[in-house]
C-alpha cells in the first residue's frame, strides 16, 4: 500500500509544479508580451489582469498541492537517515518551495489589487507588467514588485523541480534513500 501512496504522492507533487511553473512561464514570456497587439492600452491591463487573476486559483491549488504533499512525506523524516548530501539537498527544497508558496501568494494579493487600480482592471498597460507613462503610481510601483516576483517565483519554482529531481535520482542509486524516499513526493 505504502508504494502506491508514494507514488500516487509523487505524481501529485509533480503535477502541481508542472501546473504551477508551466502557467507562470507561459504568462510571463508568451501572454504578458502578447497583448501588446491590442490598441487600447487599458484594455491589454484588463485583458492580463482577468488572465492572470483567472490562472491564480489554478497556481494556488497547484502549488499548494505541491507544498502538501511534500510536508506530508518530510514529516516522516527526522534527518538522521539520509546522508549529508541528500541532507542539504531536502533543505534547499523546503527553503525554495517555501519562497515558491510565499511568493507566489505575495504574487495572487499583488495581482488583485493592481486589478483595483482601474475599474474591472483596465489599468493602462505597454505590455503585461510594463507600464505606461499613463498608468498611475501606485499601479505602476505593484507592476514592477509583480514583475520582480513572477521572475524570483518561477526561478524558486525551477530549483524545486530540479531538486526533486535529484533527489529521485539518489533514490534510484541508494538502497537506503530508495527506501526512505518511499514516503517523500
Amino acid at each position: 500500500m505504502m508504494p502506491v501512496l508514494s507514488s500516487t504522492g509523487l505524481v501529485l507533487h509533480n503535477l502541481g509544479l508542472a501546473a504551477g511553473f508551466g502557467g507562470s512561464l507561459f504568462g510571463k514570456v508568451a501572454l504578458n508580451p502578447a497583448v501588446k497587439v491590442i490598441g487600447s492600452k487599458a484594455e491589454r491591463g484588463q485583458v492580463v489582469n482577468a488572465a492572470w487573476n483567472g490562472f491564480n486559483i489554478v497556481n494556488a491549488a497547484s502549488v499548494g498541492l505541491a507544498a502538501i504533499t511534500w510536508l506530508v512525506g518530510r514529516s516522516k523524516l527526522t534527518g538522521r537517515e539520509i546522508d549529508r548530501t541528500t541532507r542539504g539537498l531536502v533543505i534547499a527544497k523546503d527553503v525554495l518551495l517555501g519562497a515558491t508558496v510565499a511568493l507566489g501568494a505575495a504574487n495572487i494579493y499583488g495581482g488583485a489589487f493592481l486589478a483595483k487600480q482601474a475599474p474591472e482592471g483596465a489599468v493602462p498597460v505597454e505590455t503585461g507588467l510594463t507600464p505606461t507613462a499613463g498608468t498611475p503610481e501606485k499601479a505602476a510601483k505593484t507592476m514592477r514588485a509583480l514583475d520582480v516576483g513572477g521572475i524570483a517565483n518561477i526561478a524558486a519554482m525551477a530549483g524545486v523541480i530540479g531538486i526533486t529531481a535529484i533527489l529521485n535520482m539518489r533514490a534510484g542509486a541508494s538502497s537506503r534513500w530508495s527506501l526512505i524516499a518511499r514516503f517523500l513526493p
